[in-house]
């Protein structure tokens, strides 16, 4: 029996860590800590979370209980978390100085310009509360991301200042609820020292044009691998993620610097154990890859579209190197030879007034048994607050397989139909 602590689990976790297990060689026990960001009143913890206190906690509860492994996909606290929990009880993990390093968007940023700057952009960082354009020598329009966020929260393009302090126009509840989620990482990086600028701070980047990707792999025992790329497609006119394709459509000869230029990144962060993912742009005209950022953690999202195409599953994976287990990542022959993670979203600030009932998730069932739809239900200030930060709602995903993109595409429509959601 392997007793595994899973911090933070989110919705992709909970089938797929069920699904790896079962085709495990191990019998597991999970055990669950941390709390959901998402939902009332679980997220009520926030407003007295404390870091240090929480794995304090958790190192004296699991000497009792030994544990073989921990894991966590999740941005926000999971990954810094379980760095300093598995650290602390000697178990295999990503250092928490490689978690920093990725996560702390201006010190990777600060890092890349120093070792790969052919893979950095022009970047400058900023308070929120910035009050003249002078205070930013970084010339507008660019792209403007918190220095430590999740989920694309407040990370969009602004045209000028009036834009950008229109962006950064917080009210006191939003205001609180910002230093509540940043202030972990502040003091994370307050007791390590690794920087003076902390999650209070935006970082501004030159504009970036090109395809979008990600990259996921993992390092063990000093070596690192590529699993695979996949390609980001976004709404028209947005940054906003409209799907996920992969494998990658690009040419062979992209994907080839797209690998070197990850495990370039990976290697100037010194991420040295894990699962990681790397979110790059690569120029249509230059052919330059230009980092986006870096998540030490694996892209749930992704999972089982990996285990459709190549017979991988990214959780399968996260649980062997929580055990410093010897992995296989040899491609198998499957059924499908692409996947796709579909994307529905709303950009009228308004709610979802449809949400598929068991009648209909019985349907797709019976459509597409492999078929994954989960649903992120919003109002009131919830639907306020993401429309905001995101300038747009997502109220829902669906990840599919097929022997072709033509009939993926075909499949999606008429899943969509028989869950009634509108197809894009």
């Amino acid at each position: 029996m392997k007793n595994i602590l899973v911090l933070f689990d989110q919705e992709w976790d909970q089938a797929q860590l069920r699904r790896a297990a079962s085709s495990s060689n191990h019998e597991f026990r999970f055990f669950h800590e941390g709390f959901d960001l998402f939902s009332f009143p679980s997220n009520a913890q926030l407003l007295v979370f404390d870091i240090f206190r929480f794995v304090d906690k958790l190192v004296e509860k699991y000497k009792r209980i030994k544990l073989d492994g921990i894991i966590s996909s999740h941005e926000q606290f999971g990954a810094l978390s379980a760095a300093l929990l598995a650290s602390r009880l000697g178990l295999p993990t990503t250092s928490t100085d490689a978690v920093l390093n990725a996560q702390h968007k201006a010190l990777a940023r600060t890092i890349l310009q120093r070792e790969l700057p052919e893979a950095n952009v022009p970047f400058e960082t900023f308070p929120y509360t910035v009050k003249h354009a002078q205070d930013i020598a970084l010339p507008f329009p660019f792209f403007v991301k918190p220095v430590k966020a999740a989920y694309s929260v407040l990370a969009r393009r602004v045209e000028n200042f009036a834009d950008l302090r229109e962006h950064l126009n917080f009210r006191p509840w939003e205001k609180f609820i910002i230093m509540r989620l940043v202030r972990p990482f502040n003091d994370v990086v307050e007791r390590m020292a690794a920087t003076n600028i902390n999650g209070h701070y935006m970082l501004g980047e030159q504009l970036i044009d090109g395809f979008q990707v990600n990259v996921d792999g993992y390092i063990q025992h000093g070596k690192a691998h590529i699993l695979g790329i996949v390609d980001a497609v976004m709404y028209p006119g947005t940054d906003a993620f409209m799907r996920w394709e992969y494998p990658s459509r690009l040419p062979f000869e992209w994907k080839e610097k797209i690998h070197a230029t990850s495990l370039a990144v990976i290697k100037a962060l010194k991420f040295d154990y894990g699962l990681f993912n790397v979110e790059l742009k690569i120029c249509s005209h230059s052919g330059d890859c230009k980092l986006i950022e870096v998540n030490p953690r694996m892209a749930a999202q992704f999972s089982d579209m990996y285990e459709m195409v190549d017979g991988i599953n990214l959780h399968d994976l996260a649980l062997k190197l929580a055990l410093n287990e010897s992995v296989d990542t040899s491609k198998k022959v499957q059924r499908y030879k692409c996947a796709t993670s579909f994307v529905y979203r709303r950009f009228d600030g308004k709610g979802q007034d449809h949400f598929p009932g068991p009648d209909e998730f019985k349907a797709l069932e019976q459509f597409d048994p492999g078929a994954q739809l989960l649903l992120f239900k919003k109002s009131g200030n919830e639907l306020k607050r993401e429309t905001k930060w995101l300038q747009s709602y997502r109220y829902a995903c669906m990840n599919m397989g097929a022997e072709s993109e033509e009939q993926l595409m075909e499949k999606y429509r008429n899943a969509s139909r028989l869950i009634g959601f509108p197809a894009n």
